[in-house]
């Protein structure tokens, strides 16, 4: 009996990639000269994707979603898309905040909040993301409490403050590229260019998160 499920899923695990695939394939919007990136350009995202921006974010819900904050207009604006899925990126809103000025995103502050630093005068705020569509800038938070704070990135997310890196730049040639953040599960690197958002999907990421995803629920 073990032996035919085994066999069962195993054929079902075929159909599942067979159609992961072929959607890829389906949404392909610019070919890297690599079998293992895809580049999607902004043109291929949700318009508030294709405005160029201050700072980005990612940052996971206990449900298991993954939202992308671009911090855009000065620090007046963040546009949050819904990034669980690279293959479906999603419109997940716009949210003005009341903020001084542009801001950086520094570390986590507790499981649901983010703090940042605003670049003119070096103060610090807390983005409160309890309500992730709808983040809440808290400038009310005391220097102390920063102090004591335990700020700890989510090992699942890589932020790199350079170009772009060396794996990236042999394949991509972007001009204007500000950040880039990898989120490792899926593999996917955000890019925030002066164009706007790219992404680069990795499909054998993709299908490994697929089938680990399937054992969990088997």
């Amino acid at each position: 009996m073990k032996e035919y499920l085994k066999r069962i899923l195993s054929c079902l695990r075929r159909v599942a990639i067979a159609t992961v695939i072929s959607g890829m394939a389906a949404g392909i919007a610019v070919a890297a000269p690599s079998d293992n990136l895809i580049v999607v350009p902004p043109t291929k995202l949700p318009a508030s994707a294709r405005q160029s921006g201050d700072a980005m974010l990612l940052h996971e819900t206990t449900d298991g979603t993954t939202f992308l904050y671009i911090e855009q207009n000065q620090g007046s604006r963040l546009a949050i898309l819904d990034v669980t899925d690279p293959a479906h990126i999603k419109d997940a809103g716009l949210v003005e905040v009341d903020a001084p000025g542009p801001f950086d995103f520094v570390d986590t502050f507790g499981s649901q909040a983010e703090l940042i630093r605003f670049r003119r005068g070096q103060k610090n705020a807390v983005l409160d993301l309890h309500k992730a569509r709808s983040p809440i800038l808290d400038l009310t938070v005391s220097g102390s409490a920063l102090a004591d704070s335990q700020l700890t990135r989510d090992s699942q997310v890589q932020v790199v403050n350079i170009a772009i890196s060396p794996e990236l730049s042999r394949v991509v040639h972007l001009k204007g590229i500000r950040e880039e953040i990898t989120k490792y599960d899926t593999g996917t690197t955000f890019l925030r260019t002066d164009d706007g958002l790219f992404l680069i999907r990795r499909p054998a990421k993709e299908v490994e998160k697929m089938l680990r995803d399937m054992d969990h629920t088997n």
